[in-house]
């Protein structure tokens, strides 16, 4: 079961598809944004921390955790951008910080750069960014979308194990993992999780990456030296496209650096944006 302490109060809609939010603290507006396949689940410790000095807003993607998944949806790098900028309108906000990972990296960049979303900072980590990206299972689940969305149970959540646990540098007990695991089974879960797999595609990020001497906001770029999705270089190049950016290395993070580094975030989160 999803862990019930995490568990997201409000809804948007948009386009006839729910979003689930929540509002955490007082204070200077702080949005954050996850990645893909994780949730607002990854903020848990991290959002109360920073809801001491910020207002915050934090949200599952479409697709993901507790909004909505159906048939047929587009979850897609090319929507995720459009329900961001709907919610920073929803939200009222027009210049916020923002926090964001992996996918949640490229929505951000692709409100900003096609949508037109100002922040006053932004704190990307392990961002999806650079082309390449998509590893050689999320390669082989694109060709074959169907076969995987009907594999048994204890299939699934053996694929479900193994790919997660590749993210995170320390060792995750089953307990920890399940939250993780959870909204990705059943039979809504299941077929979600593939979907939002067979949808990667480079040209959402090709469509941006020869822009982002554009950005605007100051960036500082985390990165974990021992993340196996994108690797460390992957990080320093695109340090080097962004104008100023400050780039830090989080030694024995891995790509899920909110499990493996949640200090080095908080800290980094409350001077950048102090």
């Amino acid at each position: 079961m999803i862990d019930t302490r995490w568990s997201l109060k409000q809804r948007f809609e948009y386009q006839g598809q729910s979003i689930a939010y929540d509002i955490l603290g007082e204070g200077e507006p702080l949005v954050l944004v996850h990645g893909t396949p994780f949730s607002s689940y990854v903020w848990r410790t991290i959002a109360r921390e920073l809801a001491r000095n910020h207002k915050v807003y934090l949200y599952d993607l479409l697709g993901y955790g507790q909004s909505e998944k159906r048939n047929g949806q587009d979850v897609s790098l090319g929507v995720q951008n459009n329900v961001f900028a709907a919610l920073l309108e929803h939200w009222n906000l027009v210049r916020p910080n923002v926090i964001a990972h992996d996918f949640g990296g490229a929505t951000v960049l692709r409100a900003h750069l096609i949508n037109g979303c100002d922040y006053a900072k932004l704190l990307l980590f392990d961002a999806v960014a650079v082309r390449p990206w998509g590893s050689p299972f999320v390669q082989h689940v694109r060709r074959h979308e169907e076969a995987f969305s009907g594999v048994p149970d204890y299939l699934q959540r053996a694929i479900l194990n193994a790919y997660i646990r590749g993210a995170v540098g320390r060792e995750m007990t089953d307990a920890e993992l399940e939250p993780y695991i959870a909204p990705w089974m059943g039979d809504v879960g299941q077929p979600a999780f593939y979907r939002q797999i067979a949808q990667m595609d480079l040209r959402f990020t090709d469509e941006i990456e020869g822009r982002y001497g554009e950005i605007r906001p100051p960036v500082l770029l985390l990165w974990g030296t021992e993340d196996e999705w994108i690797p460390l270089e992957r990080g320093r190049q695109l340090a080097g496209m962004i104008p100023g950016c400050e780039f830090r290395e989080i030694a024995g993070a891995g790509h899920l650096m909110q499990e493996d580094a949640p200090e080095a975030i908080v800290t980094a989160a409350l001077t950048f944006f102090a």
